[in-house]
């Protein structure tokens, strides 16, 4: 086991998804909903609706968020960095993290990583080919289950920089799960050069749109949302890039449109 890198709860974690129940809504095939994507059910469409009915901008926040997501990617392939690790990766999505990776970078290794079999079942399948690319069955709740597996199968070298992303994810981790604790672990293996991505749910969102998107609570898909200086406090030991802890569409380009809904995105180096 990765030291200091245990993981809350290991052995009775909460919320796991039942990947084939159709009556169970999964944060993930909603998330592919919203994307255009084909992998979901009828109960993830209902949910998607729902919230699409009451916060019709968040289709456009997803697409925001993926482009913060791509952005980070770009940034520490232009930094020379070749290892991606994409935590709670959730279903492909085209341009994926390698394929963005591997326009800068052409032999960047990718480890995708969900909790989700039929997310990582679904990557297996839309990522068979391509040399480098792996799906990992992993739930970030353990972190050091997850880096056991990367060391044991030698798919990253923690001695040279690696891109950790966490897009969208850490929101689904409740506060009994300790997310601070799980974003040191993973910081902690890191080598200096390495980037942290982070783009989070944010609590100053419109408090009408917090309750429309807490309608998911004692599901697998049930959030919590946070301020900004909690979620720059999950940077800690990074250095933060310009413009630091803020909306997504602030690290796209100038004039995009302000959302009611606020997902934070931060990007940082570790020294």
């Amino acid at each position: 086991m990765a030291e200091g890198a245990d993981g809350p709860a290991a052995s009775e974690l909460r919320r796991k998804p039942d990947s084939l129940n159709p009556e169970e809504v999964s944060s993930a095939r909603v998330y592919d909903y919203l994307l255009g994507g084909k992998d979901n059910y009828e109960t993830d469409r209902a949910m998607a609706g729902r919230m699409l009915s009451q916060v019709p901008e968040i289709k456009t926040l997803v697409w925001f968020t993926r482009g913060f997501l791509l952005k980070a990617v770009e940034m520490a392939a232009d930094a020379g960095i070749r290892q991606f690790l994409d935590l709670g990766s959730g279903i492909p999505v085209s341009p994926s993290v390698h394929e963005a990776a591997r326009e800068i970078q052409p032999s960047a290794q990718v480890v995708y990583v969900d909790y989700d079999p039929v997310v990582v079942t679904h990557c297996d399948a839309l990522l068979a080919g391509p040399p480098g690319v792996t799906a990992l069955l992993g739930d970030i709740r353990c972190p050091g289950e997850i880096l056991d597996q990367l060391r044991e199968r030698a798919l990253i070298d923690f001695n040279e920089p690696v891109a950790v992303i966490l897009s969208g994810v850490l929101h689904y981790v409740l506060d009994d799960e300790r997310p601070a604790d799980i974003v040191a672990a993973f910081r902690d293996q890191l080598a200096p050069g390495s980037y942290l991505a982070m783009s989070h749910g944010s609590s100053d969102s419109d408090p009408e749109i917090l309750r429309v998107l807490t309608g998911t609570n004692n599901t697998p898909a049930q959030v919590k949302f946070r301020s900004t200086p909690e979620t720059q406090a999950f940077m800690d030991g990074f250095e933060l890039f310009e413009p630091g802890v803020v909306p997504v569409q602030q690290w796209l380009r100038p004039g995009l449109p302000t959302t009611r809904m606020v997902m934070l995105g931060a990007i940082g180096r570790k020294p």
